[in-house]
């Protein structure tokens, strides 16, 4: 039985807590903050309840999985998840809608062929096919599987199989998500309908690589999902789960230093009380990090942690982070009301422009995603509703400053007005959560919010891997491999878990 040290409550090192203590081992968490959850965290105000992070669950099967090898109650039994139906309104910028239904591609050849014409719908359809001989070739390495040490298969090999297009003389192949739509989706609002996959962790269509194809596909394949009461419910199911398998948590506790002795992280070091010389050490024999890149160099002296040639990934994913308006609304939810609906931006291009230089005149017009769950815990009463509204910004833009905030604000209530009728006349009040209040609650600096794994793309859109050159210290959560968005950080729990446990030749649950 080894006693372990994990830095941070994020969800990924909830998972990997749980995983630990189940195997024997004497598992305590130190969360610099006074919760749970990482980015999963609630706003409660005047009988309103708002999800400040992600909203949406897909792949809930890694949740699933998670409660089955650390307990006997399963998720369900826990939280109560219901399918969102239809997955998803779009409302593009010349002003056709259309809503998709969950997981049936049937049903949404034939909603885009009503909403769009005839043939788009086919197009998309086979564009998923596709997208699922990309997920089949990625899945494993890329979920279920620590990183390979030979890395480079996977930064260099395209997985997305492309339909050749014969431009300026020659036949090429589409080699970012913004050529699939161009040359393959052949339809602007097709081509938004795929970008919005990829801005929503902030990714730019023109060069995220094709193989990002995966991400409408595992929504379409697994469907989407809501978790009864918000998903902040999903994280008090995951740490009640550690509680239950005696982790302990030691909560308002900054982690200042990883020690090491004889080249191996042996511990951690607490900050001191304001005043004191220095702090606590406490002894493990394995420690977990679930902090950013640049926290965790700074936790160990800068000291290399990737062997020679391991990949150093992620930055050209970095930097974007999210704007989230919490309205409380009066008057009840209409019938036939979507859950989510995707307000799509005029310019798509002048977006990407945006959040990869900020700066000019302001920012355009975003793509926005407005919430609306029929989930009565989280309004005062049925003559009330309370919505979410996001976008995501540059998350190094001064969110202090007020004119930033009310800036942002108009653009996503003036885009929120297109799927909530009435909107401004409804609103009783707003709040703003800004990437300012995510770094502070999650650690990330200026609030920047992790995308999954991708292959292809010369590497620049993995993840540092769960080991590290440093015996006894590993990675997990969204900052490490695989990825961020919730399937990506329970399944690092489990890598993570893995790799402790059975050693450094851990491949993945069969």
């Amino acid at each position: 039985m080894a006693g372990i040290a994990v830095i941070g409550a994020g969800t990924g090192a909830l998972a990997a807590a749980a995983r630990l203590a189940v195997a024997g081992h004497r598992v305590t968490v130190y969360e610099r903050t006074e919760t749970y959850g990482g980015a999963l965290r609630r706003v409660e105000r005047d009988g309103f309840a708002f999800d400040t992070g992600p909203a949406l669950l897909h792949l809930p099967a890694v949740y699933r999985d998670l409660f089955v090898k650390t307990g006997k109650r399963q998720l369900e039994d826990v939280v109560e998840l219901v399918q969102v139906d239809p997955s998803s309104r779009h409302v593009f910028a010349d002003g056709t809608r259309v809503s998709l239904p969950n997981a049936s591609r049937a049903g949404v050849v034939t909603a885009l062929d009503e909403a769009l014409g005839a043939g788009a719908g086919q197009r998309w359809g086979d564009f998923l096919v596709r997208a699922r001989e990309a997920w089949d070739r990625t899945r494993r390495p890329l979920l279920e599987e620590p990183l390979w040490p030979n890395w480079q298969v996977l930064a260099g090999r395209e997985p997305y199989p492309a339909v050749p297009h014969k431009r300026l003389l020659r036949t090429r192949r589409a080699a970012t998500l913004a050529e699939i739509g161009a040359w393959e989706l052949r339809d602007e609002r097709l081509a938004a309908l795929l970008a919005s996959h990829a801005l929503a962790y902030g990714l730019d269509p023109r060069t995220a690589p094709a193989s990002a194809a995966v991400l409408p596909y595992l929504e379409h394949a697994f469907g989407t999902w809501y978790v009864r009461g918000g998903l902040r419910e999903l994280a008090r199911a995951v740490y009640e789960r550690c509680l239950e398998r005696r982790v302990e948590f030691v909560f308002g506790a900054e982690v200042t230093r990883i020690m090491t002795r004889d080249g191996r992280a042996v511990g951690v070091e607490l900050a001191g009380a304001p005043g004191s010389a220095g702090g606590t050490v406490v002894e493990a024999d394995h420690v977990v990090a679930g902090v950013h890149p640049a926290r965790l160099a700074a936790l160990t002296d800068d000291r290399p942690l990737d062997a020679e040639g391991d990949v150093r990934a992620g930055q050209e994913a970095a930097g974007s982070g999210r704007f989230t308006l919490l309205l409380a609304l009066r008057g009840g939810r209409e019938a036939g009301a979507a859950h989510r609906t995707v307000v799509h931006a005029p310019d798509a291009d002048a977006e990407a422009d945006f959040l990869a230089s900020p700066g000019g005149d302001g920012p355009p017009s975003p793509t926005v995603t407005v919430l609306r769950p029929d989930d009565p815990a989280l309004r005062p009463d049925d003559a009330h509703e309370a919505v979410t509204v996001t976008a995501v910004v540059p998350a190094g833009a001064d969110w202090a400053d007020e004119q930033t905030v009310r800036r942002w604000t108009e653009l996503l209530l003036e885009a929120a007005g297109t799927a909530v009728p009435g909107l401004r006349e409804r609103l009783l009040w707003h709040e703003a959560h800004t990437p300012r209040q995510t770094a502070q609650e999650t650690g990330a600096p200026r609030g920047e919010v992790p995308a999954p794994a991708l292959a292809a793309g010369g590497g620049r859109f993995l993840r540092p891997a769960n080991s590290t050159r440093l015996p006894g210290l590993h990675r997990v959560g969204g900052w490490a491999h695989p990825g961020g968005g919730l399937p990506h950080a329970g399944m690092s729990g489990a890598l993570v878990a893995g790799l402790i446990v059975e050693g450094p030749d851990f491949r993945g649950s069969q």
